[in-house]
């Protein structure tokens, strides 16, 4: 099993592998681009998306600027916006349904280290520095019609259902149920949304 595959599994996986670091450094680079592109060039950007998302529906509109492990995991549906200074750690996949409303500044993660500092590290090497740590992943799913308040931190794991809101600021450590209102930290339903 390849250390991709074993990301793509939730396995504890390296991160200084060789065809990781690879996409890495591509996503990181795409990025970079796609954040100093003119903001009215739309042909450019389209261009770069296509080479740094995994897929896309119509009429994605992402404000820079924007940040990605390896880009080629991050999923979206049709006629979404992401705001300015979103960050999707996406080691598993992101998957983002049609119609979401991302606010500034929210950041999805599906990356995770083990709280055992020697699990993470292993054992120190003859000069006393370390490997990579190890890192396992989660993917995160978004529903339809979903609006994510600015600020949010979306943990590796979580599905939020249809017709969610997120209030801004909140932490989503758990599983949203569709049609509802969520806030706070931890982020919890407060409301049904009708």
């Amino acid at each position: 099993m390849t250390e991709k595959e074993k990301m793509l599994a939730g396995q504890l996986y390296d991160c200084g592998d060789e065809e990781l670091l690879t996409q890495w450094h591509k996503a990181k680079d795409l990025a970079r681009d796609y954040n100093q592109t003119d903001s009215a060039n739309a042909q450019e950007k389209e261009r770069i998306l296509n080479e740094l998302l995994g897929g896309k529906g119509k009429n994605l509109w992402i404000t820079a600027p924007f940040y990605v492990d390896y880009g080629n995991n991050i999923y979206f549906g049709n006629n979404c916006e992401v705001n300015m200074n979103c960050t999707f750690l996406d080691d598993n996949i992101i998957r983002i349904g049609n119609n979401a409303l991302i606010a500034p500044n929210v950041q999805i993660y599906t990356a995770f280290h083990p709280t055992n500092a020697s699990d993470r590290f292993g054992s120190p090497k003859e000069d006393g520095s370390f490997e990579f740590c190890k890192t396992q992943t989660a993917p995160v799913v978004i529903g339809d019609n979903v609006w994510i308040g600015g600020g949010a931190i979306i943990m590796p794991g979580v599905t939020i259902g249809d017709n969610v809101v997120i209030g801004a600021g909140s932490i989503v450590a758990k599983d949203i149920p569709s049609n509802t209102i969520a806030y706070g930290n931890p982020c919890r339903v407060r409301r049904e949304n009708k």
